[in-house]
């Protein structure tokens, strides 16, 4: 499939979020969208598959002008979005899911289960999914219930499918199977429109990128012509002088001393340390058991032995409640579900974990608070019209800075930090990265889980390196490199 989308605008209220906004994508192509948090990029696909509609502008499909009314209309023409938040039922059966809405009935009218069932089968393996359809999407991984919506893509035959972020909960054998489906795809005819910030994905994937910024068209470049650091340029509009800016700060005393931490399944035998203005970065593959090791030690998770220390004293860290008092901060990798209430306000959100510190007389003092979460808007660059607006309307860049902000209020001598970049731009990126570098200089103990192992070597000090559960090696930074860090994270190098 052929798309062209011309001057494409579109306003909410006042506030104009797309300025003769556009993109072409040739039949056989995978086509990147990139652009900040905010740049317009799913706004655009949404109205490409009328969840939104355009107040002007022109959209083409196999040369032919198009005017879509409803959803409908877009999967007739065999469009098909993959979103970032999944659109999946968690209590519903994999097969329930793929063909909600879209159920095979027999010659009586009556559903027919058995078909698509046998349907469902046949594309799950498509995608080397082998699962049961009966399934209940609930009991499978994350990164599985991404194959599901792919294979609900592959159910409608489409012939364009927009991805959003579709590797954020991928391992890396899923990514790599992933790729391999699309580049497949694309050699039957399909053309993908594929929204990521990995820029090493991009690059190894696509053929074409269009840049957006601020809601309107900036370029769009050939793979094979261009850079990282053009397409960084075009995005932020300057250019980023170095991508991950480390400071360099001599270690203090242990805060963290973690020892035998073990739950069986899911990690064992656990040993590090962490000190005062140093990060530990933490890799290994989905499903190592990195994400457990920090809900543990926060209290939101239980183990069965082994101990915690801080600041060499022992604690038993029941809660998280009991984690904050004894100054731990935990930024969780699923910020929409765990790190925020989407339906409060910004100012909510960023004084939660800290209300106690802005009441007096059980009074909560609004004008405190307003003045704080001001500073820390200002001092995190947190681009929101407001302090009074859904943090759920920010983009994902900026929500992640109110999770941060939240907090920092709270002064941790610890911070944990899941995934903090996940879905989050190259400009929003190198923010939190010198948000680290001052906690860092500050003498915060940070740990910082990531699955991009640039980001890794780039802002920790050590890397600790998990598989199968266990915490197999812990390099330094200096003799740390992806080839060892990959070895270790699969099993090799002990």
């Amino acid at each position: 499939m052929e798309l062209k989308m011309t001057d494409i605008n579109k306003s909410f209220g006042e506030v104009q979020v797309l300025k003769n906004a556009g993109i072409h994508v040739k039949e056989k192509e995978i086509h990147a969208l990139m652009g900040e948090n905010g740049a317009g990029k799913s706004t655009l696909m949404k109205i490409l598959t009328s969840v939104y509609t355009k107040d002007s502008g022109v959209i083409e499909i196999n040369g032919e002008v198009q005017e879509f009314t409803n959803i409908k209309d877009s999967e007739n023409k065999r469009i098909a979005f993959i979103h970032q938040e999944l659109n999946v039922l968690n209590e519903m059966s994999i097969v329930d899911n793929m063909f909600l809405g879209k159920e095979k009935k027999n010659k009586f009218g009556l559903i027919d289960k058995k078909t698509m069932v046998k349907i469902a089968k046949e594309k799950l393996l498509l995608l080397g999914l082998d699962v049961d359809p009966n399934t209940h999407i609930k009991d499978i991984s994350i990164g599985k219930r991404q194959l599901v919506e792919i294979a609900k893509a592959l159910l409608m035959d489409a012939e364009l499918i927009i991805m959003d972020e579709p590797t954020a909960a991928l391992s890396d054998k899923e990514i790599d199977l992933l790729f391999k489906i699309i580049r497949e795809l694309k050699e039957k005819g399909v053309s993908f429109v594929y929204v990521s910030h990995r820029m090493e994905e991009i690059f190894d994937l696509c053929d074409e990128i269009t840049v957006m910024r601020d809601g309107a068209f900036i370029g769009q470049k050939t793979i094979a012509t261009t850079n990282f650091d053009e397409i960084v340029s075009m995005m932020v509009g300057y250019d980023l002088d170095e991508r991950f800016p480390r400071v360099e700060v001599e270690p203090g005393d242990v805060v963290l001393s973690v020892k035998d931490l073990t739950k069986k399944g899911k990690f064992e035998n656990i040993n590090f340390e962490v000190r005062k203005g140093e990060v530990l970065g933490f890799s290994g593959l989905m499903g190592s058991g990195r994400t457990e090791v920090m809900h543990a030690i926060f209290g939101s998770f239980p183990f069965e032995s082994g101990s915690i220390s801080i600041d060499q004293k022992e604690v038993k860290i029941s809660s998280p409640i009991v984690a904050k008092k004894l100054g731990i901060g935990f930024i969780t990798e699923d910020r929409k579900n765990e790190g925020l209430i989407l339906s409060f306000s910004v100012a909510e959100n960023t004084v939660l974990p800290s209300l106690n510190t802005f009441t007096e007389k059980k009074l909560i003092k609004k004008g405190k608070i307003s003045s704080v979460v001001a500073e820390y808007i200002k001092k995190l660059n947190v681009r929101t019209p407001n302090q009074t607006i859904e943090v759920g309307k920010l983009s994902g860049g900026n929500q992640q800075k109110i999770v941060i902000a939240k907090w920092l209020i709270t002064k941790p001598k610890i911070l944990i930090l899941d995934e903090p970049t996940r879905g989050v731009d190259v400009g929003a990126k190198k923010e939190i990265y010198e948000i680290i570098n001052q906690l860092k200089q500050e003498g915060v103990a940070i740990i910082v889980v990531s699955s991009e192992l640039p980001e890794v070597l780039g802002i920790s000090d050590r890397v600790a390196i998990m598989h199968e559960r266990k915490l197999k090696k812990i390099l330094d930074i200096k003799e740390a490199t992806q080839e060892k860090i990959m070895e270790y994270a699969t099993g090799g190098g002990v």
